[in-house]
């Protein structure tokens, strides 16, 4: 498969961020578990997670939709369907598509299941529009989304976390050429949902909350994911020498200041589910 961009942050076939999404589901398991088993599902019923990435959550749908039930992950990344195909079985399938073009039957599933994946299209409503056409009649979409609201890293220091916060946002817009909106678009799902069609839109956000002392899924992925792959270095253009200073000393897990390690260590974050039915 060619490597052709298809979203908003460079998204193709080639991209490899397994070990982020692998962080993500350990860190925020019991969450998503919660969030999963509020949809209710029933032995029998077809499942797609579109954009499944690692296939984290394909045994927790899986085993929500036994006996008699399918789950099919679908993902652009090479590198992620080689991850999830790891939790292949007989009622779980995994296969690599672009979700604009998915390599699906209309009308197949009964609920679709998508997380921290339509925020990556250029254009949402068309890729809603994608996965409408693969439910049955009565079926239900899921968008799952993350940080809806800003996350909540220094509770002592809201000035650097705030400086943070920005200088990540004007990272991603000057590297992937992105405008404010699109950069706030996330926080749009409920009217996604009612201009493609579909009805009885609820939503549910819960908080991921994690104080010290951090079990280890935690601590790993709030240092490898957040302090040193999404901040780090990168970050050094957009703050004052003073506050990159400040900034690398809580990053470093050598360091005495390191964040994670505080007494008053607070971490906060959302996880919103939005979810409607196809008429």
């Amino acid at each position: 498969m060619p490597a052709r961009s298809t979203g908003l942050l460079g998204d193709t076939s080639a991209r490899d961020y397994a070990r982020k999404l692998q962080l993500f589901n350990a860190f925020a398991e019991p969450e998503l578990r919660r969030a999963i088993a509020a949809l209710e599902l029933k032995p029998g019923m077809r499942i797609l997670d579109a954009g499944c990435g690692t296939g984290g959550t394909l045994p927790w749908l899986r085993d929500a939709v036994l006996p008699g039930g399918l789950v099919v992950g679908l993902d652009l990344s090479t590198a992620h369907v080689a991850a999830a195909g790891a939790h292949a079985s007989e009622n779980v399938l995994v296969l690599q598509g672009d979700l604009l073009q998915p390599p699906l039957a209309a009308g197949s599933f009964d609920l679709i299941w998508s997380v921290n994946t339509i925020n990556h299209l250029r254009e949402p409503l068309s890729g809603l529009a994608a996965l409408t056409a693969l439910m049955r009649p009565g079926g239900r979409i899921g968008l799952g989304q993350s940080s809806l609201l800003p996350e909540m890293f220094f509770a002592w220091n809201s000035r650097l976390e705030h400086l943070t916060t920005e200088a990540v946002y004007r990272y991603y817009r000057e590297r992937y050429g992105l405008s404010e909106r699109d950069l706030a678009d996330t926080r749009s799902l409920v009217g996604l949902l009612r201009r493609g069609g579909l009805r009885d839109v609820k939503a549910q956000t819960v908080p991921i909350e994690r104080l010290s002392p951090l079990d280890s899924a935690a601590e790993r992925y709030l240092l490898e994911a957040i302090f040193q792959g999404t901040w780090g270095p990168r970050l050094r253009p957009y703050l004052s020498s003073e506050d990159y200073t400040e900034l690398a000393a809580l990053c470093d897990p050598e360091h005495p200041d390191y964040a994670l390690r505080r007494p008053d260590f607070h971490y906060l974050q959302t996880f919103t589910i939005v979810a409607g039915q196809v008429g």
